[in-house]
């Protein structure tokens, strides 16, 4: 049974009537495909279909379309980027929204976003977002009439289509029957070939014995690709090259199988060694109208583990006849499984002939959707909601636009260095370029902007129990080389403090030759150019060490907590800002992570040294690395929150970002981010060490504010217990006793701010330990 629910919010929206009422009136032309695009269309003028800056129908399509009541309130079963994606469609459309979170999720930003929030259960997905039982429950007692799952979860699962039907509520999706015929890749084959679509050469039959197996696969000839017959995301699929390892590689394919989806048959099929992955958007319309149509091609070929991260459409490098003949395919396999709403039709395609087979349908909208919602200028969400409302599609196949080019890349919390293994951790600071498309924007209104869809902001946490995906950044250009510098441009004004991430990847991929040209795209992208794409991280330039000093140099000049630039860490600074003192800082990059499990570096420690130079905001800076010095003379700066803007400290002007977080700042200059930590000076290093024990007293490393004295005066200390604590740049910095004793003095106490070098905690030395709190040992009885 599901919990009570717990409602978080509630907001009526105040342009529901008017905006279910509305119909469609044809005004303008529109180019068919193929067509040259006049520059107009760089943003369509048209009326808007259904808040779709799309072209509205031609002269020969009825010129006023009635409109089909939309849901006054709908759930969705997702959580994160897509929820909150969907969200902000229905909050355009006046369509209330009900959420659905788990315990994990109880302060995240789709729960924000929605009019009503529920929790229906713990962090784990099985007992929270695959609990469609609960799903249900809450859509009936909370007056929703249709659900839409998003993707991922229970977006594929025919079960809960079929439930919520037996409910009486409509799954904003297909029938479950062709989640289910679409969902085995054997009865997805067979239905395809009777549809003339071509699959590639293959066995996808019954006969699951090794021997028929072994059989077809000479049959075909090696090398073979085994595949999970319910597989995804490239579990359950591994490459055969030669015939003597086909038994060993079809036991570890069918124990992942099993393990990832609880069943063991796989198919086989010949494997291409330089494919594309080359899919069509489509959407269809429920009968009696049946229509089927595909939006565009997309690109999603270069994969990192099997899974994409950066996709575009159209699909560079195709004629427009072999485009036409994808998306006429497309179009047959929809109508071929009696397709209903958004889809995507994954073809594999080879990159030597232009051949292309059948790979597989996901009855969902795709994570990709955008870059085709941004070349058609079609709100995909909204047209999904039109369909589950028994509407009509508003357009012919000639007439849906194909303007321009975009590109989506995926951000997520990963290493690049170490195979792209998932990182977990808190968001210190997530900012996006200025140039940001409004949430309520439509895609053609967000073109010549940066598209971002995300379900995090700074402080929350990417969690061990989801995607580690953090926001989609989406371009739109008016050719691929236009969105191209468009996109390197956003990933460069994209800054992320926290889990280690692929940003700079993204950047690296964005700029190599070869993905520039578009001439040798395939799966096998990043691998082939791994040296260039992921290669051994440069020394940081003297200039990033300067950029981190003036940083410093300028927030410690901040004289209140309600100043412009205040922050926990740095508010209390008391400094003379009327006369600026010379600084000196200990810098050191931290070591990035090595490669292949190589041991990382130690870095070398730099020194810093800010000189103001008489003008206010105008600095010397000297940096003093082991092999040489560099001098920049006269630098002005200046700060705008966490922004560094100067002038005279690199060749061009740029805005630079330093971010303060634990144990480190992170400084973005010149389109890199680098991690560097303020070393200790020496005196300190010595109260942790050896020539420790014969001080006396414990200073305060830089300036900070007392977190917590932990010691009274009279008190037994032993040697490295914890005696002050102190916080600076965010960071806690634990001072321990140099050596075992008694507090004589204590100078500071909680909540107060102190200077560098100040003395804490002053020790009485003894000969031999004093008893605790002065009391007499006991002596043991003889």
């Amino acid at each position: 049974m599901l919990p009570t629910l717990r409602r978080l919010s509630v907001r009526v929206p105040s342009r529901a009537a008017a905006l279910r009422s509305r119909t469609l009136v044809a005004t303008t032309t529109t180019p068919a495909r193929g067509a040259a695009q006049p520059a107009a269309l760089a943003r369509p003028s048209s009326v808007r279909l259904l808040h779709s800056d799309v072209s509205a129908p031609s002269s020969a399509s009825p010129t006023s379309i009635a409109r089909p009541p939309l849901p006054a309130k709908i759930l969705i079963a997702n959580r994160g980027e897509i929820s909150c994606r969907i969200m902000r469609t229905c909050r355009r459309l006046g369509i209330r929204t009900v959420a659905v979170y788990s315990e994990a999720d109880a302060r995240s930003m789709h729960v924000q976003l929605a009019d009503e929030a529920y929790c229906i259960g713990p962090a784990a997905s099985a007992e929270s977002y695959l609990r469609s039982d609960r799903v249900i429950d809450v859509a009936l007692k909370t007056g929703a009439t249709m659900v839409h799952p998003g993707y991922g979860f229970l977006s594929e699962n025919a079960e809960f289509s079929a439930a919520l039907h037996a409910a009486g509520l409509t799954f904003i999706g297909p029938p479950a029957s062709a989640i289910t015929s679409m969902g085995s890749k054997s009865a997805s084959k067979a239905i395809m070939l009777a549809a003339g679509v071509p699959c590639v050469p293959g066995y996808h039959g019954d006969d699951q014995s090794v021997e028929t197996l072994k059989r077809e696969a000479k049959k075909v000839g090696f090398p073979v690709l085994i595949k999970a017959v319910k597989g995804g995301g490239g579990k359950g699929m591994k490459i055969v090259w030669k015939e003597e390892n086909f038994e060993e590689e079809l036991g570890s394919a069918r124990r992942e199988a099993q393990k990832s989806f609880g069943d063991t048959d796989v198919l086989i099929e010949k494997y291409l060694q330089r494919p594309r992955h080359v899919e069509v958007q489509i959407i269809s319309s429920a009968p009696p109208h049946s229509q089927h149509l595909a939006i565009s091609s997309r690109d999603c070929s270069v994969q990192r583990r099997h899974q994409k991260i950066i996709e575009e459409a159209p699909a560079p490098g195709l004629s427009d006849e072999l485009r036409k003949d994808l998306e006429d395919k497309a179009v047959e396999a929809a109508r071929a499984v009696g397709y209903v709403g958004a889809g995507t039709v994954e073809f594999i395609m080879d990159a030597e002939t232009g051949e292309f087979f059948f790979m597989e349908m996901n009855t969902r909208l795709q994570v990709e959707h955008p870059v085709s919602e941004m070349i058609s200028g079609i709100d995909l969400v909204e047209w999904q909601l039109l369909v589950a409302s028994g509407g009509a599609l508003p357009l012919t196949q000639a007439e849906v636009p194909c303007v321009g080019h975009s590109f989506e890349a995926r951000l997520y919390a990963e290493d690049p260095a170490s195979n792209f293994l998932p990182d977990v951790g808190h968001l210190e600071h997530l900012s996006f370029p200025p140039d940001l498309a409004s949430p309520s924007a439509t895609p053609a209104e967000s073109r010549g902007l940066v598209r971002v869809d995300t379900g995090v902001r700074t402080g929350d946490d990417v969690s061990v129990f989801y995607d580690p995906m953090i926001a989609k950044l989406i371009v739109h250009g008016s050719d691929r080389a236009d969105a191209l510098r468009r996109m390197r441009r956003a990933l460069e004004q994209t800054h992320i403090v926290g889990p280690r991430t692929n940003v700079d990847f993204l950047q690296r991929l964005c700029e190599h030759p070869a993905f520039v040209s578009a001439d040798d795209l395939d799966t096998g992208f990043i691998a082939r150019y791994k040296p260039d794409l992921l290669p051994s991280p440069p020394a940081p330039a003297a200039s990033t060490f300067a950029s981190a000093a003036l940083f410093l140099a300028l927030r410690e000049q901040t004289t209140s907590a309600s100043g412009a630039f205040a922050s926990p860490a740095f508010a209390a600074f008391r400094l003379n800002t009327a006369q600026p003192v010379a600084r000196s800082y200990s810098l050191r990059a931290r070591a990035a992570a090595a490669q292949d499990g190589a041991e990382a570096s130690e870095e070398k420690v730099v020194q810093v040294s800010v000189q103001p130079a008489g003008e206010a905001g105008v600095f010397h800076v000297r940096v003093l690395a082991e092999d040489k010095t560099t001098f920049f003379p006269a630098v002005s700066a200046s700060l705008l929150e966490s922004d560094l803007l100067t002038q005279g400290l690199v060749a061009s002007e740029s805005d630079e970002a330093v971010v303060p977080a634990p144990q480190r700042m992170d400084v973005f200059a010149e389109g890199r981010q680098v991690e560097l930590e303020l070393v200790a000076p020496e005196w300190l290093k010595e109260l942790k060490g050896g020539a420790a024990a014969t001080k006396g007293s414990v200073r305060s490393p830089m300036p900070s504010k007392v977190v917590e004295v932990r010691v009274s005066v009279g008190q037994h200390v032993e040697e490295g217990d914890v005696v002050v604590v102190l916080e600076a740049m965010k960071t806690e910095q634990v001072l321990r006793a140099p050596r075992a004793g008694v507090v004589a003095k204590i100078a500071a106490s909680a909540g107060e701010m102190v200077g560098e070098g100040v003395e804490l905690v002053t020790f009485e030395e003894t000969a031999e330990e004093a008893p605790v709190d002065g009391a007499a040992q006991a002596q043991p009885s003889p």
